[in-house]
């Protein structure tokens, strides 16, 4: 039972399905079958996401590299060299 569609939906809409996905199978009140859909699209949506992200980084690099910038540093909680 997927409510996956022929177009393209955009990192926003993927994340908010995700959620909502996410909020339905922890609530417990899905059948064994309702559940697996539901995972089936939430593992789609996550590469459908991870793979959008890996762009957008690579696009931040391409413009840091053209600017004479630094690489990009990980962003962790304990980072406090950001250069912004």
């Amino acid at each position: 039972m997927s409510t996956k569609t022929d177009q393209p939906i955009n990192f926003e809409q993927s994340m908010q399905e995700l959620e909502g996905i996410i909020r339905e199978l922890e609530s417990g009140d899905l059948s064994l079958e309702a559940s697996l859909a539901k995972f089936e699209r939430a593992v789609e949506l996550t590469r459908l996401s991870q793979a959008t992200l890996a762009s957008a980084e690579q696009k931040v690099q391409q413009l840091l590299q053209q600017n004479g910038e630094e690489k990009l540093v990980a962003a962790t909680p304990d980072n406090d060299n950001l250069p912004f």
